[in-house]
């Protein structure tokens, strides 16, 4: 693969890393150890990623089964070149930060389309829904953890309990500035030449 690993493609290595298994088998884990709430994979991603991954020798089918009517399934195993190309794409991953391009982003940038009075409110209904994510999250975490996950297996998780006080913090203070006044859409740059 000439371009960058993409999560799906990394997923299903890392998935082939423990060892071969079929596409259906890897989608199982994949909700198990909740790393679908890390990488948006559906089940037509994964096969797509799968044939691609074989198709550059990153994987290879080891061999394929039908149990009575079931449809047939091929388990694939890992490449040495599969495994150093995940290794050196998760290297990059952590090495070098990526622009992403979170829609709150999209949604501040523009938030002047708005009365503030209505922003605020909106950020307001988002604090109870970020409120909620964070909860849900750490209930996941907890119980993983209490169920034998070690701490290692759950690094994500524990990012998105940062990310998402670093946004809940962040969104309660730009409803109070607005709320209170101490941000409008008021271009004080624009009115200067009229005085």
């Amino acid at each position: 693969m000439s371009k960058p690993l993409t999560p799906p493609a990394l997923t299903v290595l890392r998935m082939l890393c423990d060892g071969p298994m079929h596409p259906y088998e890897m989608q199982q884990r994949i909700r198990t150890c909740h790393y679908d709430e890390a990488v948006k994979i559906t089940p037509g991603s994964l096969y797509h990623t799968v044939d691609r991954l074989a198709a550059a020798g990153l994987i290879e089918p080891l061999e394929t089964s039908r149990e009575g009517r079931r449809p047939e399934r091929t388990v694939y195993a890992v490449t040495s070149a599969g495994r150093d190309a995940a290794r050196n794409r998760l290297a990059d991953l952590f090495a070098r930060p990526a622009q992403e391009f979170p829609a709150l982003g999209t949604a501040l940038a523009f938030a002047n389309l708005l009365p503030p009075a209505e922003v605020a409110r909106l950020l307001r209904a988002r604090t109870v829904a970020l409120e909620a994510l964070l909860a849900a999250n750490q209930t996941a975490y907890d119980a993983l953890r209490k169920n034998g996950i070690e701490r290692y297996k759950l690094l994500d998780h524990e990012l998105t309990s940062t990310r998402l006080r670093g946004e809940l913090d962040h969104v309660l203070a730009l409803a109070d500035d607005l709320e209170s006044g101490r941000m409008t859409w008021t271009d004080s740059d624009a009115t200067r030449g009229t005085e």
